[in-house]
């Protein structure tokens, strides 16, 4: 299967759990670790050793602290890449493999180990970066070597787009990579895994559809599972017959995706969510082995499948959108400019101190610290307009040598990647839409509504 992906182009990240295992607490059944060395096997409470030290949730703790612990995890990890092919793993509640004696330890001996081993020196890491316990939550705290799913993209992205206030300004930072968290120790844009959505939580159709978990299928009496979503039904909860309820929802999910794809950092996409799957309101369907578990393949939505992957094709074509560096609005080395500019609709200065910001503009340039290979790919301008009305946007620096090439739009049903030119000095901007334009020289006559070609 590997091979097979990888003669597609197509690299495997493995989802690990190391952090416990199926024997539970001290209730739990004796199927392995437990009856070999349990006080080796598992982190135990201090002074009352029966019980298990359970920062994961699940009941113990796996002691990766422990000689013998780690030199099995890392055999396991061997394994995979060396006889298996994998190109990388996904650390499930990584925080506790990173638990010494005295706490989370990121220079401790699960890190030295990975990173003093030549068969994993050179995969991908990411982890999930928290857990449960005392000081569990890690955003921004691993080697410089991992990469982090980033909640705090997934909530503020959600929370700009169903109009919380103050949600435009938590936004800005995660549109650039959230340096605030990253920016550090040699660390790199790519650090930031961005998400929508994961197997933990709603599918992006139920963010679109659900305002409540509906959970009663797990028998836990519907209290499993996170309280709190950020999700917006757009005006009925679950499924309508409602066409304008439909649209709303449609075009909302474009939006969270033009957002993510157009952000700097790695964006990750839940399988099924490009089909528009559904998981019925379940926003913890680990338990559901039936249709509300499964990808619903008949019911896939072609138009959403299709604009997926145009905004993939967009990311891979424009370097612009997926820096190494960070961007931070200094100028940069080559041509003086600042490598980001903030705007309003009208080119002037985002009023950042309004609670109800519904829209702003981001102009990107190279990162003013952007290697040699990276530098080159123009300008990209990007709107974000939350509000119901349609906007007039002033476009910066258009000249009759250099114009913009629209990209992206969210209002229509496909991103589509028309290259449409723009040769006025502003473009016109749906409510509740996301537009994206790119900028080149003028090669010869072009009207506007003519294709180009770009880079």
């Amino acid at each position: 299967m590997v091979e097979r992906f990888h003669a597609a182009g197509i690299e495997v990240v493995l989802d690990v759990v190391y952090n416990h295992t199926a024997e539970g607490d001290q209730r739990g059944p004796t199927l392995c670790y437990r009856g070999l060395d349990n006080a080796s096997y598992y982190r135990l409470v201090g002074d009352q050793p029966r019980y298990y030290i359970n920062d994961t949730g699940c009941g113990n703790t796996v002691n990766v602290a422990h000689p013998y612990v780690l030199r099995m995890v890392m055999d396991s990890l061997r394994f995979w890449v060396q006889y298996m092919g994998i190109d990388g793993f996904r650390f499930d509640l990584a925080t506790s493999l990173a638990r010494e004696h005295h706490g989370f330890d990121q220079w401790g001996g699960f890190f030295d180990a990975i990173r003093q081993d030549p068969v994993l020196a050179g995969v991908k890491l990411i982890a999930e970066p928290w857990d449960i316990g005392p000081g569990g939550y890690r955003l921004g705290e691993f080697p410089p070597e991992f990469a982090e799913w980033n909640d705090t993209y997934r909530d503020n992205v959600r929370r700009y787009w169903r109009g919380d206030e103050y949600s435009a300004q938590s936004l800005s930072s995660n549109l650039l990579g959230s340096a605030s968290s990253f920016d550090k120790a040699g660390r790199r844009a790519w650090s930031s895994v961005n998400l929508l959505t994961s197997h933990d939580g709603f599918t992006l159709a139920d963010v679109t559809r659900y305002n409540e978990r509906h959970n009663l299928a797990n028998l836990e009496d519907g209290q499993d599972g996170h309280g709190s979503n950020y999700s917006d039904n757009c005006g009925v909860e679950g499924a309508t017959d409602d066409p304008v309820i439909e649209r709303k929802r449609r075009r909302r999910q474009r939006n969270l995706l033009a957002t993510l794809f157009l952000s700097q950092g790695t964006p990750m996409l839940l399988a099924g969510d490009e089909l528009g799957n559904s998981q019925q309101g379940n926003n913890n369907a680990y338990c559901q082995d039936n249709p509300i578990g499964w990808i619903d393949w008949a019911g896939k939505d072609e138009e959403l499948l299709q604009f997926v992957a145009d905004l993939a094709q967009f990311r891979a074509s424009y370097r612009g959108v997926r820096q190494s560096r960070f961007l931070h609005g200094k100028e940069n080395g080559y041509d003086g400019n600042p490598d980001v500019v903030w705007s309003d609709f009208d080119g002037g200065e985002v009023s950042w101190d309004d609670p109800g910001l519904a829209g702003f503009c981001l102009t990107l340039r190279c990162s003013a610290e952007a290697p040699l290979y990276e530098r080159g790919h123009g300008l990209a301008f990007i709107i974000f307009n939350r509000s119901a009305q349609e906007v007039e946007v002033v476009l910066p620096e258009a000249s009759a040598e250099k114009h913009w090439v629209k990209r992206i739009d969210t209002s229509t049903v496909q991103a589509h990647d028309q290259r449409e030119v723009i040769n006025a000095g502003s473009i016109r901007v749906a409510g509740d839409s996301v537009v994206a334009l790119t900028r080149t020289m003028r090669s010869g006559t072009a009207r506007a509504g003519e294709s180009i070609t770009t880079t």
